[in-house]
C-alpha cells in the first residue's frame, strides 16, 4: 500500500481533481453565440474524439506532489468509463453512462457527479461539439497536438488539457497520449497512457461496480 492512499483526506484529493473540474466542458455554450468552424490540428482532434466508441489502455497518474497510482483505463461512448486502479489502491472510479461514481472501499464511501460536470465528459460524448470550449496549445515539437479546454468566462471551473502525438495508425491520425486537470485549486494531476487499442469490443458489464455500502452489483 502507498502511504498516502493511508489517509482518506488524501485519497479524496488525489482522485477527485481528476472529475471536479471544469464543469464547463461538459455544458452547452449559449445558443446566441454560434460554434466556429473548426480547421488544421483542431478539427483533426475533433474528430479523432468522433472516430473513437471505445478505448483500452494503461495508465499512470500523478499529482503535483509526485505522487503516483497506475491501473488499467476502459472507455466506451456514450458515457461509460472505468479508472481500475492497481492491487492494493481501495478505490475505482466509473462512469455509467450518467454519473461519475467514485467509490472508496476502504471506508465504504460512494460520491458522484454528473459526467457532464467532469472534465472527462469531453471524451465519453461522441456529439461533442469543442469549438466553444477547446483551443489548441502551441509546442515546439510539431508531432504533439496539445488541447486545452475551459469555459473563459469562468476560471473557477478550472481546465483540461489533452495531449496527442501525430500516429497515421490511430483513429483521424491521432494517438491520445493522457491528459492534465487543474482544478479551482490548482490541484493537478497527469495521466500518461500506454498501450491503446481502440475500437475494440467491450461489454457493457465492463462498468458494473460493487457497492460497499451494501455489498451488491451496481450499474
Amino acid at each position: 500500500m502507498i502511504d498516502f492512499l493511508r489517509s482518506t483526506s488524501l485519497r479524496a484529493a488525489f482522485f477527485i481533481t481528476m472529475l471536479a473540474a471544469p464543469a464547463m466542458v461538459g455544458r452547452a455554450a449559449p445558443a446566441a453565440v454560434p460554434a466556429t468552424p473548426l480547421s488544421g490540428d483542431l478539427a483533426r482532434v475533433q474528430q479523432h474524439l468522433r472516430d473513437v466508441d471505445t478505448m483500452t489502455a494503461r495508465f499512470s497518474q500523478t499529482d503535483r506532489n509526485r505522487r503516483v497510482v497506475s491501473g488499467t483505463l476502459t472507455l466506451k461512448k456514450p458515457g461509460h468509463i472505468r479508472f481500475q486502479y492497481e492491487p492494493g489502491v481501495p478505490i475505482l472510479i466509473v462512469g455509467d453512462g450518467k454519473a461519475l461514481v467514485f467509490v472508496d472501499y476502504s471506508v465504504r464511501q460512494v460520491q458522484r457527479w454528473p459526467i457532464g460536470n467532469s472534465p472527462l465528459g469531453i471524451l465519453l460524448d461522441p456529439d461533442r461539439d469543442i469549438s466553444r470550449v477547446a483551443k489548441l496549445v502551441q509546442g515546439l515539437d510539431p508531432r504533439i497536438i496539445s488541447v486545452e479546454a475551459r469555459d473563459p468566462k469562468h476560471p473557477e471551473y478550472g481546465r483540461i488539457t489533452l495531449v496527442f502525438v501525430r500516429n497515421a495508425a490511430a483513429p483521424a491520425g491521432l494517438m491520445l497520449q493522457g491528459w492534465v486537470s487543474l482544478d479551482a485549486q490548482n490541484n493537478q494531476t497527469t495521466v500518461r497512457l500506454t498501450d491503446q487499442a481502440f475500437n475494440v469490443a467491450i461489454a457493457d458489464n465492463a462498468f458494473r461496480w460493487n457497492d460497499p455500502r451494501n455489498r451488491g452489483p451496481r450499474k
